[in-house]
């Protein structure tokens, strides 16, 4: 039995059914959905609007035939923990979600061997590119064997390969905004407390917050940059050290959001208060830690969700065979809280 002209026919909605609706042929409505071909945009429209009444879902597999792509993309991340990774993958799925593509997450756990077996498993399965997602900024050697076919990019983490595609955070940018705002308050003596020298993103946090004083006619209110570990037990550390040295340090600004926790505590409990006598600012915006702080954190957010996004949208013209190689930087931006 056939169905009333206008509505949705019985059982599963087949291609035919789409461009009965939309009243084109069925190659049009192909056409249509794969976003191929030249045709009307009020056309193109009908036969969306004919895929949402009917519920018709496109069958992959003939797709991936069609098109020669799986319509999948590999992100492979080597955050165990998903403290970087999963606003990465979160940015990454909302630009790729709109084309209809779906994620396929691997953790390597920072381990080479690990990392080789999902890149063949990836390859195996024809994805379309692939993500790799760091948990640090410091650069990584690109990934070895893999199809030179499937294109890479590289998120948070850059690749040592200028001819790679990198999306990272501009550190440099959020050292100056953290700096800048604390000066704006009329803080002119300046501690930083920051992790380990071997990271690149407290070497950099450190060099460009150095940079911005300087500029302003200032220096370190200690003389030197305190680096430690990313802890709110260095933090605690860190506070009293500098508090020993030069007491009269009005702000900490600190290279992540734990360490500021911990330098918030310490100040609290040697009568000091924030942000009356010393103003605290963070860094990664990390709302597990700035807003249980004591008062909440001020922090440079890092913008994690949009690299993800700005990696998606590079993979995706890599895929159309217009890569954009280097390094393209995404903004920090300043949150202020009460610590300041």
């Amino acid at each position: 039995m056939t169905s009333a002209a206008g509505s949705p026919p019985t059982g599963r909605a087949r291609l035919a059914d789409v461009a009965a609706l939309a009243g084109v042929s069925v190659g049009t409505a192909s056409k249509a959905l794969n976003g191929g071909g030249r045709m009307r945009p009020e056309t193109r429209q009908r036969v969306l609007d004919a895929v949402e009444t009917l519920g018709f879902r496109p069958n992959q597999h003939a797709q991936s035939l069609h098109s020669g792509r799986s319509w999948t993309v590999g992100l492979m991340t080597t955050d165990g923990i998903g403290r970087f990774s999963t606003p990465v993958l979160l940015g990454a799925e909302d630009a790729l979600g709109a084309g209809k593509i779906s994620v396929l997450l691997c953790d390597t756990r920072g381990d080479a061997i690990r990392e080789q077996h999902h890149l063949r498993n990836l390859t195996d399965r024809r994805v379309d590119g692939i993500i790799v997602a760091g948990r640090r900024t410091d650069p990584r050697p690109p990934l070895t064997g893999i199809d030179p076919s499937i294109p890479v990019v590289y998120a948070l983490a850059p690749s040592t390969d200028p001819a790679d595609t990198s999306v990272v955070t501009d550190d440099r940018g959020g050292a100056h905004l953290a700096v800048e705002h604390l000066l704006a308050t009329g803080r002119t003596r300046v501690a930083h407390v920051t992790g380990p020298e071997h990271h690149q993103a407290a070497r950099d946090r450190a060099r460009h917050a150095i940079e911005h004083l300087r500029g302003a006619g200032l220096e370190l209110a200690t003389g030197r940059v305190h680096f430690g570990e990313w802890s709110e037990a260095w933090g605690r550390r860190a506070a009293d050290a500098v508090l020993r040295t030069a007491p009269d340090t009005d702000a900490f600004f600190c290279g992540n959001d734990q360490i500021a926790r911990g330098v918030a505590d310490t100040l609290r409990e040697r009568g000091r208060s924030v942000p009356g006598d010393v103003a605290v600012v963070g860094y990664d915006n990390w709302d597990t830690m700035a807003l249980a702080c004591r008062p909440p954190l001020t922090t440079i957010d890092i913008n994690l969700a949009e690299i993800g996004r700005i990696a998606a949208l590079q993979l995706l013209q890599a895929i159309d065979a217009v890569p954009e190689p280097g390094v393209h930087t995404v903004p920090c931006r300043l949150v202020v809280r009460e610590s300041s």
